[in-house]
């Protein structure tokens, strides 16, 4: 046998161990979103609970295998070399399908991508060799695409449901408990708990284990037939748990429930989706095990069909426990499962902050509409009726500052377990993701999480969400057709180039996901003290005034060489420095002046203004720097001697000022101030030279027309520099006079420990 086989196997358990890591963090949301949002315990907890629902869950493995196998086409059409490659097609696209989707913090489902990458990469295999063997077939001989079209209804059909049921469920719930619960708890949460895991369990036996490794056919048979009594024992039997747990324990059972919600979510995921990770390999495994064995005996293995794969099969123990520890440790490393939950717990949260998503015209129309709906229902609904439906969701502040409190977090968990455990029983193909997902955008909408300050951007992140899903299908299919025909065509070199392809992505991927975890951190920053105010404004201004020297030197040296390297590099760190103080007045501010506790108005009124005048000076510096780049870059006349040495005394004066100011603001002493706004006049006054000397230069016919516009706009934004720097220098010495004047008095152990603490 060829050992390019070998090779291929090889490669499939490699690309398996990897979409383990890279489904987990996909799929982690399913069963962390509502423990995570709602801070049931520390994460830790969270995550050992979880891990123990993957690993049980991975040992009740559904015989969901025969997806891989014979799914969505029929084995016995196929060849031995064809399979292989139409296997490795899947798993090639299924590992950078998943990981881009993870990179951006979108959840997706995973079943789906791995339905359509077998259509797809069946379709690519079963057309060539329709071209190249003129068998007279046609391709419906090949594929099984009813199974396709059935996950594509359950899509639209899961999507609606759940939005649906999951709203209507919070809405009452939140009138009978209110946000306020504790007093109502006290009477109903028994009965609720004994709800709550008697739909958990019923997800956990039906869902978990139905097909499972260690639960026999007859035993499941005998559950089906027998289901409803044995609910209502459970039911009862939860119940008196959970009062005595309450009332004689003290336990706060709403915890209870969502951390078994948790393993029960873990668990299914583990038994269900484990298929979508491992099972491709598993079925190329076979696959080569059984050409191995026809080689042995003297057969072609290049004309052997493979029938054989559509024949039951249940996976070895060792390889489903082999795969429950990878995922268990994708669950507690991988940082990309972090931004998958922390996109929809974003979503779902109760409350302002910063938004990951922008508006978009649908979704202000959408909240243009439900603003004219409730005016018009306020209209017709009684007083004593509307009263009483504000006074159910008037809001209390959040234990732990968590997202959503428990009793949403429950209603989250449980729904999604009864809306999935019955979309099973009556064979309809669901997708986790989609379900999950979808109950705890409409249990925040029903629970009023999206107020008027946030409902454009989370109503736009779910559209996102969605349309991503609704676009899974198709990329995949897309992108495993063009892998499937690439590799069957170009053969060994074909596999070489795409292994390292793939490599060369998910490296990319991940520094990407590096960057813009950063950049989503930045925007978070909220300070909560006085001594982190003033250390980072302090940071923040002699940075400022750093790059800026650097980035106008930089702007200069490559007009005067006309050198496209230093141009653009210039125009990076003005662009990141751009981005990072527009980042700052937008995320930073506002809440950092909620947030501060003591009382130094004449302080935060200095701290806004500084942030003002950074963000005015990095704008001029983004503008100059920008269309100095452009200029290079089309090729236009070089700037003469004459202007360069214009923009090298502007610099030079600026420069001056800078390090003038600096030297007074390590020293403490601003008694030559003065010099400051000297200075700055005389920028102002060489700017109004400089123009004059532009303008004759126009007259006299020696700048071309590019040249001197790009001239006058740099004289220009060099004044706005000018005058928003020397702002700024006046009103950090106000912020350190005034931070000076606010420690006078107190006591000097209190603020060295503050200091030390931030």
């Amino acid at each position: 046998m060829d050992s390019i086989y070998l090779i291929i196997v090889i490669v499939l358990l490699g690309l398996a161990a990897l979409d383990l890591v890279v489904g987990v963090a996909n799929d982690a949301v399913n069963f962390l979103n509502s423990s995570i949002g709602s801070k049931v315990a520390p994460l830790w907890v969270i995550f050992t609970v979880a891990s123990l629902g993957v690993l049980i869950g991975s040992m009740f493995s559904s015989g969901m295998m025969e997806i891989a196998r014979s799914g969505v086409f029929y084995p016995e059409k196929f060849t031995f070399p064809a399979i292989m490659m139409l296997f490795l097609a899947v798993m090639l696209t299924d590992v950078v399908l998943l990981d881009l989707f993870n990179t951006f913090g979108l959840p997706t489902s995973t079943t789906v991508s791995l339905v359509f990458e077998l259509l797809g990469a069946a379709v690519a295999v079963a057309l060539f060799s329709l071209w190249t063997t003129g068998s007279g077939e046609n391709l419906g001989d090949y594929i099984n695409s009813g199974k396709a079209l059935a996950i594509i209804g359950g899509i639209f059909i899961s999507i609606a449901i759940a939005f649906v049921v999951g709203s209507i469920i919070m809405y009452i719930s939140r009138l009978i408990f209110s946000f306020n619960y504790g007093k109502m708890f006290k009477y109903l949460g028994a009965l609720w708990g004994g709800i709550a895991l008697t739909s958990i369990t019923y997800f956990a036996i039906f869902k978990g284990l139905k097909g499972s490794i260690l639960v026999t056919p007859e035993m499941l048979s005998y559950l089906e037939y027998n289901m409803g009594t044995a609910l209502l024992y459970t039911f009862l039997g939860w119940t008196l748990l959970m009062a005595l747990l309450q009332h004689l324990f003290r336990v706060k059972i709403l915890k209870v429930i969502v951390l078994a919600g948790t393993a029960a979510l873990a668990m299914a995921f583990a038994g269900n989706d484990l298929v979508n990770f491992i099972g491709v390999f598993l079925a190329g495994f076979d696959s080569f095990q059984i050409a191995q064995g026809v080689a042995a005996s003297g057969g072609d293995i290049q004309t052997l069909h493979m029938g054989r794969l559509s024949e039951p099969v249940i996976a070895k123990t060792g390889w489903l426990l082999g795969a429950g520890v990878i995922m268990v440790l994708a669950l507690w490393l991988s940082k990309k499962s972090r931004s998958v939950t922390e996109t929809e717990v974003n979503l779902a949260r109760k409350g302002e902050g910063v938004e990951r998503f922008s508006s978009s015209p649908l979704s202000r129309s959408l909240v243009r509409g439900s603003l004219n709906f409730s005016k018009s229902m306020g209209k017709i609904m009684p007083a004593q009726v509307k009263s009483f439906l504000e006074s159910r969701f008037e809001p209390v502040e959040l234990e732990n500052k968590a997202s959503f409190d428990l009793i949403r977090a429950s209603i989250n968990l449980t729904i999604s377990a009864l809306l999935i455990s019955l979309g099973t029983s009556l064979k309809l193909p669901l997708s986790t993701t989609y379900v999950t997902f979808m109950v705890a955008m409409g249990s925040s909408l029903a629970d009023r999480a999206w107020g008027r300050e946030s409902a454009v951007y989370r109503i736009n992140g779910v559209l996102t969400v969605v349309a991503g899903w609704l676009l899974t299908a198709l990329v995949a299919f897309t992108a495993s057709f063009a892998v499937g025909l690439f590799l069957v065509w170009g053969g060994k070199i074909a596999i070489a180039i795409m292994v390292i392809l793939v490599i060369l992505i998910l490296f990319k991927s991940d520094r990407l996901h590096t960057k813009r975890k950063s950049k989503e951190l930045q925007h978070q920053q909220i300070l909560s003290n006085e001594v982190q105010l003033v250390t980072s404004s302090n940071e923040e201004v002699r940075l400022l005034l750093d790059k800026t020297l650097t980035t106008y030197k930089r702007v200069v040296d490559g007009l005067e060489s006309e050198n496209r390297k230093v141009a653009r590099k210039a125009m990076t760190e003005a662009n990141e420095l751009y981005i990072k103080f527009k980042d700052k007045r937008d995320y930073e501010v506002v809440p950092t002046l909620e947030s501060i506790q003591v009382n130094a108005l004449e302080l935060e009124q200095e701290y806004v203004q500084l942030v003002d005048y950074s963000y005015e000076i990095t704008k001029s510096l983004k503008a100059i720097s920008e269309a100095t780049f452009q200029y290079i870059d089309n090729n236009h006349s070089a700037f003469s001697k004459e202007q360069i040495n214009d923009l090298r005394v502007v610099f030079k004066n600026l420069s001056d000022v800078y390090t003038s100011y600096s030297n007074m603001d390590i020293s403490g002493d601003y008694s030559n101030f003065d010099q400051v706004t000297a200075m700055r006049e005389t920028i102002i006054e060489l700017n109004s030279k400089m123009t004059k000397r532009q303008i004759k230069r126009v007259k006299e016919n020696e700048s071309s027309t590019r040249n001197s516009i790009l001239f006058l706009n740099l004289v220009n934004e060099s004044k706005i520099i000018t005058l928003q720097s020397s702002n700024l220098m006046k009103s950090h010495r106000n912020f350190k006079e005034q931070y000076a004047k606010s420690v006078a008095g107190r006591d000097p152990k209190k603020l060295i420990m503050d200091v030390t603490l931030n």
